[in-house]
């Protein structure tokens, strides 16, 4: 939708001052801070125009206007200026990665506090995907008699383990021989890269122990439902409940129960088609019920090509995009190569 210039200066002084203030902005206010050198009368018919035209709305107890979801959409897209993280920022950033770890749950945990702090919203971390996440090892150790457990090591550095049943004749050479030919088909595949044909390929190679094909299928079926659970890590919680948007008590509810909802954050950290940038999603724009008062900013990380996870920072309609955006990007960035070093490290 075409706008003249006059019309953006108004649109982009209403956005700016009510992100600030949370107060309706009227037309004495915008004369008098932003000297757009047109008179208040003028800046009355403009926003009546601008009203009219769906980028501003009035709320029913006040005579000033606020930004419509359509309003902030044509800021965020035509009138906002990226904001430039201060040297105390960035070092914020640099130094909460600054003490190595070799746990990718400790980083993600990391990422969500420096989130949180930096934007005063509440931050939002995908963990490594397991679908993106390749296979580095797999062992299976025999514990007693009838039990064993087996233990997956990711190239993300992730670890997870989990008892099993096995039958009672099966030995730890027996495990062995079933973790070396896992090893030696699934290595440095990714969850995505595993078809049918290599399925059949196992079983041809352990063919002459039929009594533990099923366990073979079995294990790899485990894998297959561990890496369902697919976590979120949040932080900064109470930062949004903070925000004068949010003091309705029937708002908080809903919101709280969607932060309690694992899938539906997932649904709002995917990112939209193949867009790998950074992404906003204003109000309505937001696929879950109980987000039309808020807005998500979220963008990938990933090392080389690979995308591993997602970071997302969720705060009201009345954000502050430009801020919000540039911490982002400049987070998934540095993520991205905290983690590419990191993983160089254990190979």
């Amino acid at each position: 939708m075409k706008m003249d210039e006059r019309k953006q200066r108004i649109l982009l002084a209403i956005v700016k001052d009510y992100i600030t203030t949370a107060e309706p902005v009227g037309s004495r206010t915008i004369s008098r801070k932003y000297k757009l050198g047109v008179s208040p009368a003028t800046i009355r018919n403009e926003m009546s125009d601008l009203e009219e035209m769906g980028f501003i709305e009035q709320p029913h107890t006040s005579a000033g206007r606020i930004p419509s979801d359509l309003g902030y959409r044509y800021y965020v897209d035509c009138l906002m200026e990226r904001e430039q993280l201060t040297p105390e920022e960035e070092d914020t950033i640099i130094q909460g990665y600054q003490n190595k770890v070799r746990d990718v749950g400790e980083v993600i945990n990391r990422t969500g506090r420096i989130l949180a702090k930096l934007t005063n919203y509440t931050a939002l971390v995908r963990p490594p995907w397991a679908a993106q996440s390749a296979y580095k090892h797999i062992q299976l150790i025999l514990m007693a008699p009838g039990q064993a457990i087996l233990i997956v090591v990711m190239d993300t550095g992730t670890v997870q383990h989990q008892m099993m049943p096995v039958p009672e004749n099966i030995t730890q050479q027996d495990l062995d021989q079933i973790s070396g030919v896992l090893n030696a088909k699934l290595q440095g595949r990714t969850m995505d890269n595993i078809r049918l044909t290599l399925i059949k390929e196992i079983y041809f190679e352990l063919s002459k122990h039929r009594h533990i094909l099923d366990l073979a299928l079995d294990l790899l079926q485990a894998r297959l439902t561990m890496a369902k659970e697919d976590k979120v890590y949040l932080d900064g919680v109470f930062n949004i409940l903070d925000q004068p948007e949010f003091h309705n008590v029937e708002k908080v509810k809903v919101l709280l129960s969607l932060l309690e909802q694992e899938d539906k954050l997932r649904d709002l950290l995917d990112p939209p088609g193949n867009n790998t940038g950074v992404t906003v999603r204003i109000g309505n724009e937001n696929p879950q019920q109980g987000m039309q008062n808020c807005s998500m900013v979220t963008a990938t990380y990933r090392v080389g090509d690979r995308i591993l996870g997602s970071i997302g920072v969720l705060g009201p309609t009345r954000m502050e995009y430009a801020k919000v955006v540039t911490v982002v990007d400049y987070m998934t960035k540095h993520l991205s190569r905290v983690l590419e070093k990191m993983l160089k490290g254990q190979v």
